[in-house]
């Protein structure tokens, strides 16, 4: 349904969240190297560990229990899938000092360097039909960008408060809006900013130059707005909230494809559920896959319960 492809341009935020990584990085650095990163990486750890618990014996049951062997596939990609993401993070906060001196020595503009080797990648790949998996270097490449902006944004590169502190901000977005219309239009990279079956480009599998540029204009839209969720964060219902969901934040994340595998298994003791088990073929199936999240919010709400104990310590 390439109707629904500008969804992909409001959901899809992970440009924004290495943003911020890189931000609460350079913002907690103090020296210490050891010290800091082993803090930082025990908080992903231990949810982490609660995930492999459960679904390391819950793999070998199916397994046992004769369940084929794509499907055991499938259920276990869908779970671990967002531990990528968390690798990709844990990489790059592990250069965090590296990534710093980076920014002192060339200001926001150190973006460009992983920028130009994304850039170099696609070409080989995708311009003179080199082998596929040179695009892998754009994993760690691509999402170091915003981490680098994440950083210079913290050191003052790109001070908001002022109509010079948010000229480079609207040059991000207005830069990276166009530099992606351009790569869709000329340069046939997919429209939609998330994988879609059966397309010949993924911009996120691994990412490609069109997903940096995107996530650059999300980077400077973001900044844009910061001033005004600061205040909207004043509010102490709004900052309750915010806080509240982010001491769970990684339970949330981790846990989330359980919820979605564990309410369609449950569906597929049923049949075919509209929504659930059918094919996306039509608005109708939109409708109807709407209608099951509050069955995924409650599934989801009881992991949560389970294992929130685990990410606070």
């Amino acid at each position: 349904m390439p109707w629904l492809t500008p969804l992909s341009w409001i959901f899809q935020t992970l440009a924004v969240f290495f943003l911020v990584g890189g931000y609460s990085a350079a913002r907690s650095y103090r020296g210490g190297y050891l010290a800091w990163l082993r803090k930082r990486m025990v908080r992903l750890a231990r949810p982490i560990a609660a995930l492999a618990a459960v679904w390391v014996p819950v793999t070998v049951g199916l397994v046992l229990a004769g369940v084929p062997a794509a499907t055991v596939h499938t259920i276990v990609f869908l779970v671990i899938s967002p531990l990528w993401f968390l690798g990709v993070y844990a990489v790059l906060t592990a250069l965090t000092p590296a990534a710093m001196w980076l920014v002192r020595r060339f200001g926001a503009w150190a973006a460009a360097f992983p920028v130009a080797v994304v850039a170099a990648a696609d070409l080989v790949r995708f311009g003179l039909h080199g082998p596929s998996w040179v695009g892998w270097v754009n994993l760690p490449a691509g999402w170091l960008v915003p981490y680098l902006l994440g950083i210079a944004w913290a050191q003052g590169w790109l001070a908001q408060g002022s109509l010079r502190g948010r000229r480079v901000p609207a040059l991000m977005l207005a830069g990276g809006a166009a530099a992606t219309a351009a790569l869709i239009a000329w340069a046939a990279y997919p429209a939609s900013m998330v994988g879609v079956n059966g397309a010949h480009i993924s911009n996120l599998n691994p990412p490609t130059l069109a997903a940096v540029t995107f996530g650059i204009a999300q980077c400077g839209l973001a900044l844009l707005l910061r001033d005004r969720l600061a205040r909207l964060m004043r509010r102490p219902l709004a900052w309750g909230a915010i806080a509240m969901v982010n001491l769970s934040a990684m339970t949330l994340f981790l846990w989330h494809q359980t919820a979605f595998v564990t309410v369609s298994s449950v569906g597929l003791l049923v049949g075919r559920v509209p929504g659930l088990l059918s094919a996306p073929t039509s608005g109708l199936w939109v409708a109807e896959r709407l209608a099951w999240l509050p069955a995924f919010a409650i599934m989801l709400s009881g992991l949560w319960l389970a294992f929130r104990r685990v990410e606070r310590g």
